[in-house]
């Protein structure tokens, strides 16, 4: 969601500000703002929509001043225009927010009856407010921010900036995340470590309920409780070189072409390619005694645990639940004594996610994180976590993280089939060199690029989209839909190709593309029936398939795309590769903003 970034330094901090902001629009922003100390007094700079806009009120009107925060805001309480754009100040105190303040509406009347005027319609107006009139009190800023902090309620993370204190920042958590970094006599906030790519590579994570005060020389970090804390400081491998574009146009189509190499850096921790055996690390779960897996993600993640329970009820013959977190939290889940729970984000920060997860490790089942960023919150807390090596992933619409996802959860599942006794050495080898060998299959998917850029042109005038698929292939129809409903903004939807006749057929015209994801599987046969019923009703179908796939439904289909003959099993992870390109391709032909499509955001941390 939104972005939060502060510098104490010892330079000019307006254009670092600025920078930092820019390397936080992957999280999605309709608003943006920076407010630093000119001899003692708050001076704010803040414009509506993007980066661009406050880059140029910057230019017109400078920013001195060597402390400051920053913001890019994604609108919950009040419209996203200037007045509402953070930093906000009351009397002399300013603060950037991510979250919800759930009591704000007491907290506003409270000090309306005290004369407070306010000027925006958010929630995050009440914070300064109520820290100022703790000021006018007579407290001095760290206890005022401390006393405001204990009346808040919600989920958030904020920094607070205050008039004549050029060397004093205050920053907390609670439930969005939060890192300080360090510098040489510089102190910095950021929202994630790549906030501070650029700044510092010393990071220090904020842990749930932490508040600290910043000055030059360090940070002090207090508990939920107001005891004195220690946080480790560690070495972040995030730089600024590995948020470039290079010669892409969008970070989408870079890092859609990042999957050769990041599926291999990711399936290089599991898969050995000596002896064909996955090798996962040791984790605190008895697979041979495990009765139920329950998996859950939201969004995108949410359709790599579909495909894993095909996986893990298929192979190892372990009942598997996949559920949404934001359902999953508020069903009461009666829970089985002798299970486990598998929980995936790319952030690691999804609050439902996060939420989930709690709720399953309180009633004493093991959870295993499956991961992006190995020092989040969603890490921190499981019992253990399998990390995706996709590295940062900007653009808002997930694809190597997605696929990353599924290499882990394939080699999880093919690990805890070995563990339960239903898979040969056999088996497994074939497995495991099938796995090996999806790198080099999704470069050629790759190679066929210009081909979905072509079909691209034919999908973009539509206004309705379906996708198609079983089994494993209807959880990457599903995926399909989304992407294409995320960045194109046309109206998609996706489907159990077997429930085709029960409703969806309606919608079957000339002017609807069908596109049809069928891997050579057991379930082909049933998958080429329901692609006739399209064609008999006018529609123009798109396929994926293989080679004899292609060839057997040729005369059938308006468009068939050839892709790799692989086993059954890793073929959802290549077959995610086209959609994205479709999607990406599609996206582009209408003029969209690929990379920051309109009202999402990258990392969802509120409900």
């Amino acid at each position: 969601m939104c972005g939060i970034i502060g510098i104490l330094g010892r330079q000019p901090v307006s254009s670092l500000l600025l920078d930092a902001l820019k390397r936080l629009e992957y999280r999605g922003y309709d608003s943006a703002g920076i407010a630093t100390l000119v001899d003692g007094r708050i001076e704010r700079r803040r414009a509506e929509g993007k980066l661009v806009n406050l880059e140029a009120v910057l230019e017109r009107d400078p920013l001195g001043g060597t402390i400051g925060i920053g913001h890019t805001r994604w609108a919950t309480h009040g419209a996203p225009t200037e007045e509402n754009a953070h930093p906000h100040e009351a009397r002399g105190v300013t603060v950037v927010h991510n979250g919800i303040i759930e009591n704000f509406e007491t907290l506003r009347y409270e000090l309306l009856q005290k004369g407070h005027k306010f000027q925006t319609q958010t929630d995050t107006e009440v914070v300064p407010h109520l820290v100022s009139a703790n000021l006018r009190s007579g407290m001095d800023p760290v206890e005022a921010a401390r006393v405001a902090l204990n009346r808040l309620e919600g989920a958030f993370a904020l920094a607070l900036l205050f008039e004549d204190f050029d060397d004093l920042l205050i920053c907390a958590r609670r439930g969005s995340p939060l890192a300080i970094g360090y510098g040489e006599g510089e102190m910095y906030i950021g929202s994630d470590a790549l906030a501070l790519a650029n700044l510092t590579d010393r990071i220090q994570y904020l842990e749930e309920g932490d508040w600290a005060v910043l000055r030059s020389e360090g940070a002090k970090i207090f508990d939920a409780l107001g005891d004195p804390a220690d946080r480790a400081i560690t070495q972040t491998a995030f730089s600024g070189a590995l948020i470039g574009k290079g010669n892409y146009r969008h970070f989408m189509h870079k890092e859609i072409h990042e999957q050769p190499a990041v599926l291999g850096d990711t399936l290089r921790t599991f898969a050995n390619p000596i002896d064909h055996r996955i090798q996962l690390p040791d984790l605190p779960i008895d697979f041979e005694s495990l009765t139920r897996l329950t998996m859950v993600a939201c969004g995108t993640a949410s359709y790599a645990c579909m495909v894993a329970k095909y996986w893990f009820e298929q192979l190892a013959r372990l009942p598997s639940d996949v559920d949404i977190g934001s359902e999953f939290r508020y069903r009461d889940v009666p829970l089985d004594p002798n299970g486990a729970g598998v929980f995936v984000s790319q952030s690691g920060e999804t609050m439902d996610t996060l939420e989930a997860m709690r709720h399953v490790k309180k009633e004493g089942l093991p959870t295993i994180a499956v991961v992006n960023v190995p020092e989040s919150t969603l890490a921190r807390e499981a019992t253990c976590h399998l990390r995706t090596l996709a590295g940062p992933e900007i653009g808002v619409a997930s694809t190597k993280a997605f696929t990353t996802q599924l290499a882990t959860l394939a080699c999880l599942a093919v690990g805890a089939a070995r563990a339960r006794g239903h898979l040969s050495p056999e088996r497994e080898t074939a497995l495991t060199q099938a796995l090996d060998e999806v790198p080099s299959r999704a470069a050629e998917v790759l190679m066929q690029d210009q081909k979905f850029e072509q079909i691209a042109h034919e999908i973009a005038p539509a206004r309705d989209v379906l996708y198609l698929g079983r089994g494993t292939a209807f959880a990457i129809a599903l995926e399909g839909a989304l992407k294409l409903k995320e960045i194109s903004y046309i109206h998609a939807e996706g489907y159990a190709a077997g429930e085709l006749k029960h409703g969806p057929i309606a919608l079957i015209d000339e002017d609807v593309p069908v596109i049809v994801v069928a891997p050579p599987d057991p379930l082909f046969e049933k998958t080429a029936s329901n692609l006739q019923e399209v064609v008999a009703r006018g529609g123009k179908v798109i396929l994926l398939s293989d080679r004899a796939g292609c060839d057997k439904l040729a005369d059938y289909v308006h468009t068939a795309v050839e892709l790799p003959d692989v086993d059954p099993m890793v073929a959802p992870i290549l077959y995610a590769i086209p959609i994205q390109l479709l999607a990406y391709h599609t996206a582009v032909v209408k003029g969209t903003d690929v990379d920051q499509p309109r009202n999402l955001a990258k990392s969802v941390t509120v409900e």
